[in-house]
C-alpha cells in the first residue's frame, strides 16, 4: 500500500502491514524506483553463494539500494547485505551418501529457514541451486504465503533425469532463471515453470579470461615449451578425488610410457589439497599443483588438453578453449540410478552444443587404458583434436547474451516479478 508522507514523498506499506489492516491477500504493486523491498534469498552451497552475491550486487544497482536481504548464504552474499540465519557450511553437502549422515541437521535447518522466511514477510523469495535444501524451503513458504513470488536461480537437471520434477516445480516456483540456453525449451516441454535464459556466470568472465597471461604461469613453473601440457582435474570434492585420482594417475603414467611425457598441472582447492598430494606421491610424472582462479584458468589456456571430472569445469574448459576428455565415477547408490538419465550426454559443454563433441568415460569406462587412449588423441595433431577445436569455437555464440551480463539479466527478471 502507498501514500504520501509529510514531505510529499511516496511512502509504502509492506504486504504484512496491509494484511494487518485487513487488506486482501494480494501483492501491492508500487513503482520499483520508490519502493523499499524485502527479499528472502537462500543458497545451499558456495557456488550458489557466488551466484547470489552477483545477483544481489546487480539488484542493489537496479533498485538503488532500496532492498533488504534475509536468508541463508556465505561471504559473497554477506558483502552485498545478506543477514544469514546460520553458516553456509551447515548445509553445503552434495550427493545422497554425503547428505544421509547430516540429514537430521539439514532437516532442522530447513525448518529454521522456513520459519525465518515466514517471519520476514518478504516481497519475494529467491532460491539458488541446491534443490535438496532450497526446494523444500520454497514449497513450505509458498504454501503458507501463496501471494509471495518464488524465483528459482539455476534449474535442477530435470532435462537429464526425473523429468517429472519440472511439473511439480511449477506449483511453487513462479519463475525460473536458467543458466543454460536449452533449459527454457526443456521446461516448456515438461510443463515446468516459466523460464528465462539469463546466461551462465562464466560469460561475465570472458574479458577477464582473455586478459590472463598463460605464458606468465609457464615461466613461473619453468615448463618446457617443447613438451605438451595436460591439465588434470579430479574434482573439488573428497568423494570425487577419492574415486578419480587413481585412474587418472595411471592414465598419465601410460601416456609417459608411450613417449608423450606430458607436463601435468592440477588446479587444486584447499579442501582437498592434502588428499591430492597424498594421491600423486607415487605418480611417475610429478604434477605441478596450482591454486586460485587465475592460475586455474591460466593452466586451462596453456594446456594442450584436459582430463576432467564431469561438472561445471567442462564449461570452464570450453570457454577457455581447451580440448578435453571427461570422466566420472559415482557411488554405488547413484550408479544404480543411471537408467533414469534421459539426455545424450552428462557433459554440460556437449549439452550446450547439442552434440557429443567431447568424449565421456563414465563408471566402468573410466579406466586407465581408455582414458590414456582418449587423451593421447588430443595431445597430437589428429582429426579428433581438430574436431574439438572447431566445436570449442562455437561455445561462446551459444551462450552469449545481447548487451547484458547474466547477473544483470537475472536482476531484471527479479524486478519484473517484484513489479507484478
Amino acid at each position: 500500500m502507498a501514500g504520501s508522507d509529510k514531505d510529499g514523498r511516496l511512502a509504502t506499506v509492506s504486504v504484512a502491514d496491509g494484511l494487518a489492516m485487513g487488506g486482501a491477500r494480494e501483492r501491492v504493486i508500487v513503482d520499483a524506483n520508490s519502493r523499499n523491498f524485502r527479499i528472502f534469498i537462500v543458497a545451499g552451497e558456495h557456488s550458489g553463494d557466488a551466484l547470489g552475491g552477483k545477483l544481489m550486487e546487480a539488484l542493489n544497482r537496479r533498485l538503488h539500494g532500496r532492498v533488504r536481504y534475509l536468508g541463508v548464504g556465505g561471504e559473497n552474499m554477506a558483502r552485498q547485505g545478506l543477514v544469514s540465519q546460520f553458516p553456509l557450511e551447515d548445509v553445503a553437502v552434495m550427493g545422497p551418501l554425503s547428505i544421509l549422515p547430516r540429514l537430521p541437521r539439514l532437516i532442522r535447518r530447513v525448518y529454521q529457514t522456513v520459519e525465518a522466511g515466514l517471519s520476514a514477510q518478504p516481497d519475494a523469495v529467491i532460491i539458488i541451486d541446491s534443490p535438496e535444501f532450497t526446494h523444500p524451503i520454497a514449497k513450505r513458504i509458498k504454501k503458507r504465503l501463496p501471494y509471495v513470488p518464488v524465483i528459482d536461480y539455476v534449474s535442477p537437471s530435470v532435462w537429464a533425469w526425473r523429468p517429472g520434477r519440472a511439473k511439480k516445480m511449477a506449483r511453487y516456483v513462479d519463475h525460473l532463471l536458467a543458466l543454460l540456453p536449452f533449459e527454457p525449451e526443456a521446461h516448456r516441454r515438461l510443463g515446468g515453470p516459466p523460464t528465462t535464459y539469463v546466461g551462465h556466470p562464466l560469460i561475465e568472465r570472458l574479458d577477464w579470461l582473455n586478459g590472463l597471461s598463460e605464458t606468465e604461469l609457464a615461466g613461473r613453473l619453468g615448463l618446457d615449451p617443447e613438451r605438451p601440457v595436460l591439465v588434470v582435474l579430479p574434482g573439488s570434492r573428497t568423494s570425487e578425488v577419492s574415486r578419480l585420482l587413481e585412474p587418472f594417475g595411471k592414465a598419465v603414467g601410460m601416456l609417459a610410457e608411450r613417449g608423450l611425457k606430458p607436463q601435468v598441472l592440477i588446479p587444486v582447492v584447499e579442501s582437498v589439497r592434502g588428499l591430492v598430494e597424498a594421491g600423486i606421491a607415487g605418480w611417475p610424472v610429478r604434477p605441478y599443483l596450482v591454486s586460485g582462479e587465475e592460475d586455474k584458468f591460466k593452466a586451462f589456456k596453456l594446456a594442450h588438453a584436459a582430463l576432467a571430472a564431469s561438472g561445471t569445469v567442462t564449461l570452464e574448459l570450453a570457454v577457455a578453449g581447451t580440448p578435453m576428455v571427461v570422466a566420472y565415477r559415482v557411488d554405488g547408490l547413484a550408479a544404480q540410478l543411471r537408467f533414469l538419465v534421459k539426455v545424450h550426454s552428462v557433459v554440460l559443454a556437449n549439452l550446450v552444443l547439442a552434440e557429443n563433441a567431447f568424449p565421456e568415460l563414465l563408471q566402468e569406462d573410466c579406466e586407465p587404458v581408455r582414458l590414456a587412449d582418449a587423451v593421447e588423441l588430443l595431445l597430437k595433431a589428429t582429426p579428433e583434436r581438430a574436431s574439438q577445436i572447431e566445436a570449442l569455437s562455437r561455445i561462446h555464440e551459444k551462450m552469449l547474451l545481447a548487451g547484458q551480463t547474466p547477473s544483470e539479466a537475472a536482476a531484471d527478471v527479479v524486478v519484473e516479478v517484484l513489479e507484478g
